[in-house]
C-alpha cells in the first residue's frame, strides 16, 4: 500500500472512489482484523477545565491532553447544538491516546438550570471560535506543563452538527476576527447547515457547486445513515436533513477530502453513554438513534479521526487507506465511503 500512495503522489492523479462495503476482513486463523486506530491508544493522557474567567473570550476550554513529554498535534472540536462538550469526553480521549491534544470550547449554553434559553446566532458562534483559535498560541502553552508542546503547525479544527459548519466557516475565512493562526486540516462530524435547502442558517457556506469550498487543506467528513430520518414528522423534524447535510458538505469540498456514513447510526450517537441533565434529555430524545450499543461508532469516529491525523500530519497513510479501500474494518458499518484525493499525504 504505502508503495502504491508513493506512485500515486509521483503522478498527482486526482481519483474519486466510490466504494460499495465490502465483506468483512478476515486474518488467516479467521478472525475479523482489527486497526489500532479504532482502539484507546497507548499515551496515557489527562484532561483539564479551564474556567470562563480564565480565559479572555469568557467561555470555559476542556482540554484532553497526553502526559508524555513530546510535540503533540492539535485539534479544536466545536460542540454540536445545544450540547455540552464534557459529552465528548469519550471520544476525546480516544483521539488524545493516540498522540493529539484536544482543544473543546464551551462556546454556549442552551439550558440554565432548568431554564431554557436561545442559543447564540452561528455568525456570533463563529466570531468565538476564531477567539479561541487565536487564543492558541499564547493560551494553550500555558496552561500546559513545559514538557507537552502543542503544535500548531498542525491544527487542525473540527465540530459535530451545528459546530462542525462552524469549522468550514472559520476554515473558509467568513470570520470577521482575522485568523492569526493557519489551520492544516478539517474534521467535520454529521455537519449541518441549517433546516433545509431553503432555510439555511448564516453565514451560508454550502454553494450547491460541486468542489466549491475555496479550501486546500484535507477534509474528513463523516456522516451518520439515521440523521436524516426524522423522529417524528411534525414535532421532530431530522436533526442532519438532506441537503444540509454530510452530503453536501462532502461533493463541496476539494481533494483531498474522505466521506464516511456510519449506516446504522444517528446524529447523537458518538456522544457518550449515561449523560444526564436537561439538556441531554431534551436534545437525545429530538434526533433518531441507533438501538445498537454505541461505543462502536464513537471507536469508528475516534479512529477514522486519528487515521486521517496519521496520514495528512505523520505521513502514516496506511490505516486510512485501509479504512476507505475496506471499510468493514470498522466496528459500525460504513457504507458509502468516497474518497476524492491527490495523494500528497505527509506534506503538513
Amino acid at each position: 500500500m504505502a508503495k502504491l500512495v508513493a506512485t500515486m503522489a509521483v503522478a498527482a492523479v486526482v481519483l474519486v472512489i466510490m466504494l460499495p462495503l465490502t465483506p468483512s476482513e478476515a486474518q488467516s486463523d479467521g478472525t475479523r482484523r482489527v486497526l489500532d486506530v479504532f482502539e484507546i491508544g497507548n499515551v496515557p493522557t489527562t484532561y483539564l477545565q479551564v474556567n470562563e474567567s480564565a480565559t479572555p473570550f469568557n467561555k470555559s476550554v476542556l482540554i484532553y491532553k497526553p502526559t508524555l513529554p513530546c510535540l503533540y498535534p492539535v485539534i479544536m472540536l466545536l460542540h454540536g447544538t445545544c450540547l455540552i462538550n464534557s459529552f465528548y469526553t469519550d471520544l476525546f480521549q480516544h483521539i488524545a491516546s493516540h498522540g493529539y491534544i484536544v482543544v473543546a470550547p464551551q462556546i454556549y449554553y442552551c439550558f440554565e438550570g432548568l431554564f431554557e434559553m436561545m442559543p447564540i446566532s452561528e455568525p456570533e458562534e463563529l466570531e468565538y471560535a476564531a477567539e479561541v483559535a487565536n487564543w492558541l498560541p499564547s493560551g494553550l502553552q500555558s496552561l500546559l506543563p513545559e514538557n507537552i508542546k502543542p503544535d500548531l503547525h498542525k491544527l487542525s479544527v473540527g465540530g459535530h452538527s451545528r459546530g462542525g459548519k462552524t469549522a468550514v466557516a472559520l476554515a473558509l475565512g467568513y470570520a470577521k476576527t482575522p485568523l492569526q493562526v493557519q489551520i492544516s486540516g478539517l474534521v467535520l462530524i454529521d455537519p449541518v447547515a441549517g433546516a433545509s435547502k431553503n432555510n439555511p442558517t448564516l453565514p451560508k457556506v454550502l454553494t450547491y457547486i460541486p468542489h466549491s469550498f475555496n479550501l486546500s487543506i484535507p477534509v474528513a467528513v463523516i456522516g451518520t445513515g439515521l440523521g436524516s430520518q426524522p423522529v417524528c414528522w411534525l414535532v421532530c423534524p431530522a436533526c442532519a436533513p438532506n441537503g444540509v447535510n454530510h452530503v453536501e458538505f462532502f461533493n463541496e469540498c476539494k481533494a483531498p477530502a474522505g466521506h464516511f456514513v456510519a449506516t446504522d447510526y444517528g446524529h447523537m450517537d458518538m456522544l457518550n453513554d449515561n449523560i444526564t441533565g436537561i439538556d441531554w434529555i431534551i436534545t437525545s430524545h429530538m434526533c433518531k438513534s441507533s438501538p445498537d450499543p454505541k461505543k462502536p461508532m464513537r471507536q469508528t469516529v475516534g479512529g477514522i479521526i486519528v487515521a486521517f491525523f496519521k496520514a495528512y500530519f505523520e505521513g502514516e497513510s496506511d490505516d486510512y487507506m485501509t479504512i476507505v479501500q475496506q471499510p468493514s474494518v470498522a466496528p459500525a458499518k460504513l457504507d458509502p465511503v468516497q474518497f476524492n484525493n491527490i495523494i500528497n499525504i505527509g506534506t503538513f
